[in-house]
Formats: structure tokens, C-alpha cells, sequence
């Protein structure tokens, strides 16, 4: 279905909220086409309620200035800006906007009357800091961040379903020969939560 609007009528959308224009198809429920004298509003038939799925591991290094390029995989889910903070086992956990806005709601209804609720809370929100997608996909890892997870040089993504975790490589092989070692135990623990 297309509707053809001129494109004044696209300024005053615009204008007034009503209408966010985008480059990135895919995260869009509209796409937008320029014409002379009309932009034509073409609706996107993904569906609002699917979740992006991030899976895998990869590596990748750190350059001087602190920038780390997103594997090119992740990079088609995401949009240009994306939230960064302190993770669990030194990690950072990478969120697209939508999937942080909905952790961060989460967090802002728990009671701050607990201490643990307040240190997590604390930990993710103070940590966090969003940042922007250059034109090779880097983003640029401030300088607590690197502190916090020991990164140095080399550099593992994990993709975890709705997120993604950025390693050491160090800390992940270690943290990963642990558990390989362990997945056993893990799986009978697991199995009693019915996965």
C-alpha cells in the first residue's frame, strides 16, 4: 500500500511528531521515497512484536582510540545508536535503543527501597552510554568501560538473543572453559527450571 503525500504535508507531519523520518529500512513501519514534488509513505511488513535475535561469537581488536568495529552480522539489527554499559563476569552488554528502553523501564519500576535493587540499577544505568554507529560500523568504548571489562586489545561479541555481550578475549576463554567444563551440572539445574 503506498499513499502519496506532497511533501509540504510531510514537513508539517514532521513537524509536529506525527511522522519520524529514517534510512534504515528494516527498523522502520514506514519507508520513505522522494519524488519532485511528492514523497511517497510505503508500509513495511515486518511485523512490530518480532524481537531481533542476536547469536554467535566473534572477535574483533580495539583500535587506539578506543573504537571497536560491530561484526557485520549485529550490525544489520541495530540501529545508529546503541546503549553500551557495565555487565555481569566484567562484561558490557550492548542493547539496540528499543530493547534498552524496555530494560531501563524495568529497572525504574523496582522498588529503591531494596540495596540490591539499587546497586543493579546503579550498576546498568549509571554505566551505561549511548553511542553512535560510524560509517565502517565502529563504535567508540569509553575509557570506564574498557576499565571495567579489562579490555585491552582483543575483543570477543557474544550474541545473547536480545543483547550483546562485549569480552576481554582473555576473561571470555576463561569464562568460557569454565563453563564448558561445568555444562553438565548446568544443563541438570537447568532442567529442573523445565529448559
Amino acid at each position: 500500500m503506498a499513499t502519496y503525500l506532497p511533501s509540504i504535508q510531510l514537513q508539517i507531519l514532521q513537524n509536529i511528531g506525527l511522522l519520524h523520518i529514517t534510512t534504515k529500512v528494516l527498523q522502520l513501519s514506514v519507508v520513505i521515497r522522494r519524488s519532485v514534488d511528492f514523497v511517497v509513505l510505503v508500509e513495511n511488513t515486518r511485523n512490530e512484536n518480532e524481537t531481533h535475535m542476536f547469536i554467535g561469537e566473534y572477535q574483533a581488536t580495539i583500535d587506539d582510540k578506543g573504537r571497536i568495529a560491530i561484526p557485520a552480522k549485529f550490525r544489520t539489527q541495530l540501529e545508529a545508536k546503541v546503549v553500551v554499559t557495565r555487565g555481569l563476569d566484567n562484561s558490557l552488554f550492548l542493547y539496540n535503543m528499543d530493547e534498552w528502553k524496555k530494560l531501563a523501564e524495568k529497572l525504574a519500576s523496582l522498588p529503591i527501597s531494596t540495596a540490591n535493587t539499587r546497586a543493579f540499577s546503579r550498576l546498568m544505568l549509571a554505566g551505561a552510554m549511548d553511542c553512535e554507529l560510524d560509517k565502517q560500523g565502529r563504535i567508540m568504548l569509553p575509557g570506564y568501560l574498557q576499565e571495567f571489562s579489562k579490555i585491552s586489545k582483543k575483543v570477543v561479541f557474544a550474541g545473547l538473543y536480545n543483547r550483546i555481550e562485549i569480552w576481554s578475549e582473555e576473561l571470555w576463554n576463561t569464562y568460557k572453559e569454565q563453563t564448558e567444563k561445568e555444562s553438565n551440572n548446568i544443563a541438570e539445574q537447568l532442567g529442573t527450571l523445565g529448559v
